[in-house]
């Protein structure tokens, strides 16, 4: 981001996505309160009035990426048509977040899994997972998915589409289209969750 390219009174949104593009670049160990201001040209003051320390700020990076997984996942879920679609449309939705926005994912990973996760960081990983587990409820009702519990069939169904966004991240996809291999994840995936009946 260019110096001053913030609109006046923008500064935490500004900071936030200087923050992202600094994580990306050098990781978490790379931010720092002082180097964001800095890059947005500043005074070293200025970022504590919105973040107390760079933990702050990691937090509201996470806060800010769950959010809009979230957010994807519940428009993915809402799409109009079968329930096996909006099953797909999950999976896209979440692999397409992965690949777009890769090292806040991780970060991601890393604070919801932390001894003490603060509270909203907690509630908000675990919707994701959630919204899954109530699309696999509806199309257990409809017969699409096989009987069992839920929200086991939703970790099943993440831990594909999350090992397919490792892949793809990594590069290790050679040289398969992710599209691609998301839906013949997808189409494997589903195939599993119809069962034998």
């Amino acid at each position: 981001m260019a110096e001053g390219s913030y609109h006046h009174g923008n500064l935490r949104a500004a900071l936030l996505e200087r923050a992202e593009e600094v994580l990306a670049e050098s990781g978490a160990v790379g931010l720092s309160l002082r180097g964001l201001a800095r890059d947005l040209g500043v005074s070293h003051a200025a970022p504590t009035r919105h973040f107390r320390d760079r933990q702050a700020v990691l937090d509201a990076l996470v806060t800010d990426g769950f959010t809009d997984l979230n957010r994807r996942m519940e428009a993915a879920a809402g799409v109009p048509g079968t329930v096996e679609g909006r099953l797909v449309a999950l999976g896209r939705a979440y692999v397409g977040f992965a690949t777009e926005r890769p090292a806040l994912l991780e970060l991601m990973f890393t604070a919801k899994h932390e001894v003490e996760p603060d509270a909203e960081i907690r509630v908000l990983g675990h919707r994701s997972l959630e919204i899954a587990a109530e699309v696999i409820a509806e199309a257990q009702r409809t017969g699409a998915v096989r009987s069992g519990d839920a929200v086991r069939l939703a970790q099943v169904a993440f831990s594909t589409v999350h090992g397919l966004a490792v892949l793809a991240v990594g590069d290790l996809l050679d040289d398969t289209p992710v599209g691609e291999a998301t839906d013949l994840a997808l189409e494997i995936l589903l195939t599993g969750l119809r069962g034998t009946s």
